[in-house]
């Protein structure tokens, strides 16, 4: 048994830091004071995340980002958090078709979506829409959102629900007073997870964004066809930094653990 915990120990390992060194080469590059991606760095220095605010592309680009991943998680919480407490409470006829439909964007590959955007968008005169662009990401990150909406729910207690409801308590207050709280790390971890994937998605925004609402991973896939400086990496590490954080702060507030697992 020690023999093969040690065995399973330096495999996983192995298979972190496989995962974890191209972020950690991705930082160290963002501080070289060359011009071009090299390694090792010649120093330490912050020439390139300066040179980022001579871009005012990458800036507008960074902040459609942040308005489409917030707004696109945002609804997909919306849609998803009642069809998941229906889904995962109530059986009904039709219940399985319906969550086969909300999880069946995880099947299509991104590219294929991106296509098939661009040809409906076209067909509907709403290419380069923000709006439209909103909802073609909802489609995209809804199915992350509702499998930790459906994780929690499964693994909430509902005898605080019935004991609420045997005090008097009407149906609006149980929700907003017993379930709600219960379920809060799962929304939370949702709406951050579909935040994340909408914010960082390429494949399929490359077909549906115009030049007025090229969001930042496009922008950074057009600029690297163009440049090889260490700027790309500067940028990246800022999304690196920014995500980190976020994770950090959602693992303090509610833990990372309870998000996963969906309380069990």
């Amino acid at each position: 048994m020690q023999r093969n915990g040690a065995i399973s120990l330096t495999f996983h390992s192995l298979v972190i830091l496989f995962m974890l060194a191209p972020l950690a080469i991705v930082m160290a590059v963002a501080f070289t004071p060359d011009d071009t991606l090299t390694l090792p760095v010649n120093g330490l220095s912050l020439r390139w995340f300066r040179a980022i605010l001579d871009y005012p592309d990458f800036i507008t680009a960074f902040g459609n980002s942040l308005k489409l991943a917030f707004a696109s998680a945002t609804l997909s919480l919306a849609v998803a958090l009642p069809a998941g407490l229906a889904i995962g409470r109530e059986r009904f006829p039709g219940r399985d078709f319906l969550n086969a439909l909300f999880l069946s964007p995880l099947l299509i590959p991104n590219l294929v979506l991106g296509i098939a955007f661009l040809r409906f968008f076209a067909l509907l005169g709403v290419t380069g829409s923000f709006t439209w662009l909103i909802v073609a990401h909802v489609i995209v990150i809804t199915p992350y959102v509702m499998r930790l909406v459906l994780a929690a729910v499964a693994g909430m207690d509902r005898s605080a629900e019935q004991a609420a409801y045997g005090l008097g308590a009407s149906r609006f207050t149980v929700f907003r007073r017993v379930t709600l709280p219960m379920i809060l790390p799962g929304i939370t971890g949702g709406w951050l997870l579909a935040f994340i994937n909408s914010f960082d998605e390429l494949t399929m925004s490359v077909f549906v964004t115009s030049p007025q609402t090229v969001t930042l991973p496009v922008r950074m896939y057009m600029y690297a066809t163009e440049s090889i400086d260490p700027m790309m990496a500067s940028i990246s590490a800022v999304v690196i930094l920014i995500t980190a954080g976020a994770m950090f702060l959602l693992d303090r507030i509610y833990g990372l653990d309870k998000i996963l697992i969906g309380n069990h």
